[in-house]
């Protein structure tokens, strides 16, 4: 199991990118959330297996077709088990 904290920067707030990632994390199994953040960003923590992790990263940095992502930042953390699913968050 991994952890992954990102940072997802540019048109990533009010075109379906939350929506987006929790569909695939849904669809690949993995656990954690996504949220908006107040200066224009989106937040995502994901724990899962490295390679499905991977997947979604993947997929994050293209987002949806509204989007327009210009920076992914990730940060490995060590993972806490601590997600039943995952889930949208409130603005964070």
């Amino acid at each position: 199991m991994v952890r992954a904290r990102v940072r997802v920067r540019g048109r990533v707030q009010g075109v379906g990118f939350r929506w987006f990632v929790l569909h695939h994390a849904r669809q690949l199994g993995v656990k954690g959330y996504v949220r908006n953040c107040p200066d224009g960003s989106v937040e995502v923590v994901v724990e899962g297996e490295p390679a499905v992790v991977e997947r979604l990263l993947e997929l994050v940095r293209l987002g949806p077709p509204p989007a327009r992502v210009q920076a992914v930042e990730v940060q490995w953390e060590t993972p806490t088990g601590e997600f039943a699913d995952f889930d949208v968050r409130r603005t964070g």
